[in-house]
């Protein structure tokens, strides 16, 4: 019969406090730092898609729907690894990747913003026309500020999900916050240490994320 493990074996207090302040500072100098970037890359530039699609001719708007596709179906990580592949040796490979992370997750808040235009009442549209409004004031005045109330859930839930594909960098030598928790664990053996800290923080900061988009969600509602 295999003794039983004690607590002292199982959780080291002493490498949780040599660990934490390393993990916290890779998470705000790259974890964080890459989700708020990418965040505001994928939601404007999925807003724009989403508009894009709207108003361009049905072809074009086909075609760039097409691409949207194949950008959200292709695993996160091959396209990572492409396009390190691609750049110059001399880029940073963060902001390459923040930039990769972006693109790939404004295909899906780009589908979150086409299906709160799709929401905006017929009417909305037939006032607008009305009362003579260009095209441009009608999108910024009319139709976006409803689309945007109703598409603000799911975009909280996407930049969640970004902030969670961040360990995937590991694949371009970007040291993010799992990769330095698995790092330590091999040079000290203390992986329950290091991997705990690490999904502590994560929770943490998606709970913070999540209230956030919620308060959000209600001061735009009511």
């Amino acid at each position: 019969m295999m003794p039983a493990i004690t607590f002292e074996e199982f959780w080291s207090w002493e490498a949780a406090a040599e660990l934490l302040p390393e993990l916290l500072s890779v998470f705000v100098k790259v974890t964080l730092l890459v989700t708020v970037l990418g965040t505001a890359i994928a939601a404007s530039l999925g807003l724009l898609l989403a508009v894009l699609t709207e108003v361009l001719p049905r072809a074009l708007s086909a075609l760039l729907r097409w691409v949207m596709d194949v950008i959200r179906m292709t695993p996160l990580i091959v396209q990572l690894l492409f396009a390190s592949f691609l750049v110059p040796v001399s880029w940073d490979l963060m902001w390459v990747g923040t930039a990769v992370i972006g693109v790939h997750y404004a295909t899906y808040m780009a589908e979150s913003y086409i299906a709160g235009i799709a929401s905006v009442d017929p009417g909305q549209w037939e006032a607008a026309r009305a009362l003579s409004l260009p095209q441009g004031r009608t999108w910024r005045a009319v139709v976006l500020p409803q689309a945007l109330r109703a598409t603000l859930p799911a975009l909280g839930n996407w930049a969640i999900s970004m902030f969670k594909d961040t360990p995937f960098l590991f694949a371009i030598t970007v040291l993010e916050m799992v990769t330095v928790a698995q790092q330590y664990g091999n040079n000290t053996f203390r992986y329950n240490e290091a991997f705990t800290i690490a999904g502590l923080i994560f929770l943490a900061a998606s709970l913070v994320t999540a209230v956030a988009v919620r308060r959000l969600e209600r001061a735009l509602v009511y």
